[in-house]
């Protein structure tokens, strides 16, 4: 229990402002008038409709020529314009931009600015994310629904921070328990857990009746994983190798150690050789059966299909700050994101960023085959992972899915619908329809035709509160600034 005493100094404060806090004051109803709705249950797009918000729920949908519109309304025109569940960014850490301010002056803003009304926290500091949280359902804070995970359980050395290192049962079980009291959505497994460690999580999780979602960590295969309970897998880690037909010699050779005096050029291209026999070795029969079995034991998948494409694809011009979306990252952040692309492609030649190329075709082909195949997918980014910029990062991740073969339906129901169903919230959100949760964003343009068109926001709507295009314009030119002074 030592190691866990800083994470309960605050815990009885925090939490008590959370769940005790107030109701924010009721808005005067919107009306929404002449819209086209797509309310993302698969439904055809039902046009010249008019949407009732009150209460921060969806009052009533009906054609615009027969609903009543309450009086004081606040009546929006939208003739012309289409109509959606707000976005949800289903994997991104925002603590990991720096704290407090990062993600309160970088990040949050991005993803209103961007339509996103909710989002899974992925790994993060539960002392910055249980008063942020507390500030937006308090409403002394715009922000995006947030579910989390706090730190990250990992073994010795952990890939990143915060984390909690977990090297046996008894620190499995505490770990689990003592996160479940600080009031997690869901516990979050990392890539260096030993078999032993990752089963101890997966029993500590079932028995305090939470899910554990994360990483396939490389000495547990995807199949056990899903076996476990494992409820999501992320940036489909684990799942290629599993669709070898050589999956337990490609296992062993992942897990070797180096020779003591490898270089970093000499691991480079051990690491490009297994890749090169991971493509090789691909069975469609292996692949058929991993699904087959994600299916079956109701495993969700993130695949971050925009991570995948930026290690694949690494754009020089982001090395001299030549992304126009850059200004929106501080200063600080995108040099060290400079600093982490320089190492990790110094020993990149055409050859290997073809291999990548490769990869990443693979993978689409497995994320359009697990769509077809009936497994659930959820949109998630990453960000702020290097050149993973939040918000603008979902629009990006909704393009590449469609990419992937998922229809324009299907990649907006993995950003709205679909996180609904993992989180059982569905009853109240992730579609628009009446009594439901007020998250709904308004688009120029309609996205069924041109996945594209989701970046062409006209206004959102956020918990029933109106947030108009000009206000959406403030929050971009408030991150620009934030981040040309930081």
């Amino acid at each position: 229990m030592a190691r866990l005493t800083k994470f309960l100094a605050f815990i009885a404060l925090a939490f008590g402002g959370l769940f005790g806090c107030s109701k924010q004051q009721t808005e005067f109803p919107v009306a929404i008038t002449h819209v086209n709705v797509i309310d993302a249950t698969g439904a055809p797009m039902r046009p010249d409709m008019t949407v009732v918000v009150a209460n921060h729920l969806i009052a009533a949908i009906g054609p615009s020529q027969s609903t009543a519109i309450p009086r004081g309304s606040q009546v929006l025109d939208a003739t012309g314009k289409f109509l959606i569940p707000g976005l949800v960014d289903s994997h991104l850490h925002l603590t990991g931009s720096g704290e407090p301010r990062g993600s309160r002056e970088f990040v949050l803003p991005l993803l209103l600015a961007n339509g996103i009304t909710s989002a899974r926290d992925m790994g993060g500091y539960l002392e910055s994310l249980v008063p942020l949280r507390r500030d937006i359902q308090q409403g002394k804070r715009l922000g995006p629904q947030i579910f989390f995970a706090g730190p990250y359980l990992d073994g010795s050395p952990p890939s990143f921070q915060p984390s909690l290192v977990v090297s046996d049962a008894v620190e499995a079980s505490e770990d689990v328990r003592v996160l479940v009291q600080q009031g997690v959505d869901f516990i979050k497994v990392q890539s260096i857990l030993s078999r032993d460690a990752y089963f101890a999580i997966a029993k500590a999780a079932r028995r305090e009746h939470i899910a554990f979602v994360g990483h396939v960590p490389d000495h547990v295969t995807a199949a056990e994983a899903s076996d476990a309970g494992q409820k999501s897998i992320e940036h489909l880690t684990g799942v290629l190798r599993a669709c070898s037909r050589d999956e337990a010699r490609l296992m062993r050779e992942q897990l070797q150690a180096g020779p003591k005096n490898a270089t970093p050029q000499s691991s480079h291209s051990r690491e490009m050789e297994w890749e090169r026999e991971l493509l090789q070795t691909y069975s469609e029969k292996q692949a058929d059966a991993l699904l087959a079995k994600f299916v079956q034991n109701q495993t969700w998948q993130t695949p971050t299909v925009v991570l995948l494409r930026n290690d694949a694809y690494p754009d020089p011009k982001t090395h001299s700050s030549g992304d126009p979306l850059l200004r929106f990252v501080p200063r600080t952040i995108a040099g060290k994101w400079r600093q982490v692309r320089v190492a990790q492609d110094q020993w990149f030649t055409a050859a290997d960023f073809g291999l990548r190329e490769k990869l990443l075709a693979q993978s689409m082909q497995v994320v359009a085959q697990m769509q077809s195949a009936g497994v659930h997918i959820l949109a998630g980014t990453d960000s702020a992972a290097p050149y993973v910029i939040p918000g603008f990062a979902m629009h990006q991740e909704l393009a590449l899915l469609v990419q992937a073969g998922l229809s324009p339906m299907q990649a907006l129901q993995a950003a709205t619908k679909n996180p609904a169903e993992f989180f059982g919230k569905l009853k109240t959100d992730g579609t628009i329809e009446a009594g439901k949760t007020a998250d709904l964003l308004l688009l120029d343009a309609n996205p069924l035709k041109d996945i594209h068109n989701t970046q062409k926001i006209r206004a959102l709507v956020l918990h029933g509160k109106l947030i108009e295009h000009a206000k959406l314009d403030d929050l971009l030119s408030s991150v620009q600034k934030f981040a040309a002074a930081n």
